[in-house]
């Protein structure tokens, strides 16, 4: 499986960087990880995603504070079911303090948020990438999960 990150915009703080970047390694260690951040603004349609190279049958997952909520059993328990029905690639968007414009947004099935609470997008790049360790760490029995 291949966990992609999408993000619009680059993540400034180079200690939110360093964050991010700690937990993928973490994740590539079980799942190949693709990290792509276009450059804002983003013109609208599908020609924004032209150059982005993913599988066709790829899962497209947005983040969206209006999107599903998880406790992270439930969101290992997600992943598993993608890992498990062999989803080749998981996409994960991730916008910047505008979001996605409509036309790319409509390129997910499903959106998930990350918690009720308002967070700095970068925050949450990292919040994002720590809950995919953690759901990988509960679906092999790691301790790092308890």
């Amino acid at each position: 499986m291949t966990i992609h990150f999408i993000f619009l915009g680059r993540t400034r703080r180079p200690e939110c960087r360093t964050l991010f970047e700690d937990y993928a390694a973490r994740i590539g260690r079980v799942a190949d990880v693709r990290v792509t951040e276009l450059r804002e603004p983003l013109a609208p349609g599908p020609k924004a995603l032209a150059r982005v190279k993913t599988d066709p049958n790829a899962r497209w997952v947005l983040l969206d504070a209006a999107g599903r909520h998880y406790t992270s059993p439930d969101f290992a328990r997600w992943l598993g079911r993608l890992r498990d029905q062999a989803t080749r690639e998981l996409i994960f968007l991730c916008g910047g303090d505008t979001g996605f414009p409509a036309a790319l947004r409509d390129r997910a099935q499903e959106a998930l948020s990350l918690s009720p609470l308002t967070m700095p997008h970068e925050l949450a790049r990292v919040v994002l990438a720590e809950q995919i360790y953690r759901a990988f760490a509960i679906l092999s029995h790691h301790p790092y999960a308890k």
